[in-house]
């Protein structure tokens, strides 16, 4: 952890497991955490819980009119209205627990080393050390906005305290050098710093479009700056799931499969 001063609350944290993990907050006394309703998995006694307006951050407006107008932006990113604070009310260091929605990998970010903001997919978000602002960001190009992937809204996390993004599969980090570009499948992207120009790219030949199986567009990342890349989009493992469960049936690994659906009326 850094020894520079922090407007945020500071947090020490472990992250355990490999596809299915969760992050295991340390919380001073008064220090606080929020998250997403219903992240929680454990946490230990002493620890006050409550439910509040939006992030809790200073970045919200004063008075209830002004906290529920921010607090509504959240529902334009798929988010709840409300986030949950989790406080160390005791004695002594107390933890608390936030567990992955779903297989993959917990990005633990230092958004003081990270210039203070971070433009991330929707639903990325985790927990965070409280003073972290979560809000929204939109995509100024139209082309962007209809083709990216994400829509034109993203999620934009900003303060100097520890953030946890989540995505799916393999999470890999790169740095953009100033002029770099690299192209990835739009629902690969789960996050970047405000530097990268974020732009999409038409793929050319009817061909790659039609029997490719990479759709229409690339998303278009123009460095300096960090971006972060998942190997597997909830979105796309959702589609297999439901093809897979549907008209695509395999039954592998037994040669009597397509009897065994006749018999159990499946097929």
């Amino acid at each position: 952890m850094s020894t520079t001063t922090r407007n945020n609350h500071e947090i020490d944290y472990k992250i355990y497991g490999e596809e299915l993990q969760f992050v295991e907050i340390e919380l001073d006394p008064n220090e606080t955490a929020i998250a997403e309703s219903g992240a929680m998995m454990m946490m230990d006694d002493g620890m006050q819980m409550q439910t509040i307006f939006g992030d809790g951050s200073t970045q919200q407006n004063t008075g209830f009119l002004g906290k529920l107008m921010s607090a509504g932006k959240r529902v334009l990113v798929g988010e709840s209205l409300f986030m949950t604070a989790f406080t160390n009310a005791g004695q002594g260091k107390k933890k608390v627990s936030f567990a992955a929605p779903y297989t993959g990998k917990i990005i633990p970010m230092d958004l003081q080393q990270l210039g203070g903001t971070i433009i991330a997919q929707k639903d990325a978000f985790l927990c965070a050390a409280k003073g972290v602002s979560v809000g929204i960001y939109f995509q100024r190009k139209l082309g962007v906005g209809i083709f990216g992937g994400e829509g034109f809204i993203m999620e934009k996390i900003e303060g100097d305290g520890m953030a946890f993004m989540h995505a799916g599969g393999y999470i890999i980090e790169k740095q953009l050098n100033a002029g770099e570009i690299l192209k990835v499948d739009t629902g690969c992207l789960v996050a970047y710093t405000p530097a990268v120009a974020f732009d999409i790219e038409f793929i050319r030949g009817i061909k790659n479009f039609m029997f490719g199986g990479e759709g229409l567009f690339f998303a278009k990342l123009q460095g300096p700056g960090k971006v972060w890349i998942q190997s597997l989009p909830i979105s796309r493992l959702a589609g297999r799931i439901v093809e897979y469960g549907t008209w695509h049936r395999k039954e592998e690994g037994s040669v009597l499969g397509g009897l065994g659906n006749l018999l159990d009326g499946r097929g």
